[in-house]
């Protein structure tokens, strides 16, 4: 399969194919000529006498500021280095990377306005790895993400940096290496560049692809415990859930259903007398489901900005090019803050788990030791899954309900769905441990189930957290095995799908 670069769809699993090379991209002859195309029609705007914006003009509040012709590629060089103020941390090379094939796509729609050139320049980038630097903090998420879009595109015209393994270089110097010159900028080309919401877009395809783990991981954990503490399965029979038939929600419960077939532990207490069991066990569906739906929307919402335009102006024809706002962020901003609601869920449920096989009940020993008083046993990790999503409760403040004017009030709307976008992945992060610890405390709350077996799925995921953490007899240093736990969920070890 080769991916066609402004002809083909992208979505999430293609986005990846092509981040991780498993995927094929090019630029075919097609969009060359919409490029091209697009490109005429800009410099005979950008020779004409009439103002328009971003092609003649100033930009933000200078949009009044008409420029000449022979002052227009310094302007948008002077755009690059003038918005390059990005401050802090840099992304992570894969998100940026992400940044260049999503403009990539866009730009080659032929709405842009850029030259063939530049566009090959940046496939050239992919191609040889060249990923530029790009720092976390600095975009208000409307007018596009521009501190972040400027660094991006510095390496064009040989400033900014490049990764190089783990450090950075000036992207002079490997620019020199490869034996490329600095490109020159011309009309508008500045402007498409940092124009858009790629920052955003590439922090909300990471979240989407982990989130997408995470939710399967949850109900395995989820499981896990429920097997660990002998809890019923009836909560979810699809007889109850097609009676409430919320798509994420009926998603969980078969695959809770599966997770238990088979199980003779399970099987083991059919007649017992418990009545219910807690909402943490027993609402499984009804708050993973939840969480899962958050995911669909934001699925659904980035694979339509994958494939869109964000800059601005557009160019529709040689005489008219619409100035409009679809570099606004809102779109994605708002899913993405209920993104990290539903994310932050998932830990704290997973939590309360937990806590409730900490507890002494339904035949397990209090803190998952037969020998407690001398032992502590697991009682300590159940305190930093608390820390854990109380910090995530923290980050779900939503920056998309927050606006600050920017540009002397001509950007007197921003979404800040960049630091939206930033936040679910630190929640995402924070659920990472969060279930490594409660599938420690369920693999060790199998232990005391035994010799009942549960589903083949269980029992091999099971196996694969006894090759790394030992059952706790007697008290040890316990962040070892927290930290190899952490590392197996990171990693995606564990079997979270069925085979069919």
């Amino acid at each position: 399969m080769t991916f066609k670069y402004g002809i083909d769809r992208l979505d999430l699993d293609t986005v990846n194919g092509i981040a991780s090379g498993a995927i094929k991209a090019e630029l075919c002859q097609q969009a060359i000529d919409k490029i091209n195309k697009s490109r005429q029609n800009v410099e005979k705007m950008a020779n004409s006498d009439e103002a328009v914006y971003g092609i003649n003009t100033g930009f933000g509040p200078l949009c009044d500021t008409q420029i000449s012709v022979a002052e227009t590629n310094l302007l948008q060089k002077n755009l690059l280095i003038t918005h390059a103020v990005g401050v802090g941390e840099p992304i992570a090379k894969s998100i940026s990377k992400l940044m260049l094939i999503t403009k990539v796509h866009a730009l080659s729609q032929g709405f842009s306005g850029i030259t063939l050139d530049v566009v090959q320049r940046m496939l050239t980038f992919l191609e040889l790895d060249l990923i530029p630097v790009v720092p976390e903090q600095g975009s208000v998420g409307a007018s596009g993400d521009l501190a972040p879009l400027s660094h991006l595109f510095l390496p064009l015209i040989g400033e900014g940096e490049f990764w190089q393994g783990n450090k950075t270089i000036s992207a002079a110097t490997l620019l020199a290496e490869h034996g490329l010159q600095p490109l020159e900028l011309q009309a508008k080309e500045g402007l498409a560049l940092i124009n858009g919401t790629q920052f955003i877009l590439s922090h909300a395809i990471t979240a989407l692809t982990k989130m997408r783990y995470l939710l399967d991981l949850a109900d395995v954990a989820g499981a896990m415990s429920i097997e660990g503490m002998q809890g019923s399965q009836s909560p979810f029979r699809d007889e109850l859930h097609q009676t409430r038939a919320f798509k994420g929600n009926l998603e969980v419960a078969s695959r809770m259903r599966r997770l238990f077939k088979d199980s003779q532990n399970m099987a083991s207490h059919t007649d017992c007398d418990r009545v219910q069991d807690p909402y943490s066990l027993r609402c499984i569906p009804q708050v993973h489901g939840a969480s899962r739906n958050a995911y669909y929307h934001l699925q659904e919402l980035v694979e339509i900005e994958m494939n869109s335009v964000t800059d601005n102006p557009i160019v529709i024809s040689s005489e008219e090019a619409i100035s409009g706002g679809s570099f606004h962020g809102q779109p994605l901003a708002m899913v993405l803050d209920y993104a990290s609601i539903a994310a932050a869920e998932l830990g704290n449920i997973a939590d309360r788990r937990c806590y409730l096989l900490l507890e002494g009940l339904h035949g397990l020993p209090r803190l998952l030791t037969t020998s407690g008083g001398l032992n502590s046993g697991m009682m300590i990790p159940q305190y930093a899954t608390a820390a854990l999503v109380t910090e995530n409760k923290s980050l779900c403040f939503p920056p998309s309900a927050d606006s600050v004017p920017t540009s002397m009030g001509q950007e007197d709307h921003v979404s800040m769905g960049s630091i939206s976008g930033r936040k679910l992945n630190q929640i995402l992060g924070n659920l990472d441990k969060i279930f490594a610890i409660e599938l420690m405390y369920a693999a060790q709350a199998l232990e005391f189930r035994r010799p009942n077996t549960c589903s083949d799925l269980i029992e091999q995921n099971f196996a694969l957290i006894r090759s790394k953490v030992a059952k706790l007899e007697e008290d040890r240093l316990l962040k070892p095995d927290i930290d190899a736990m952490i590392e197996l969920v990171k990693t995606q070890a564990f079997t979270v799908s069925f085979s069919h």
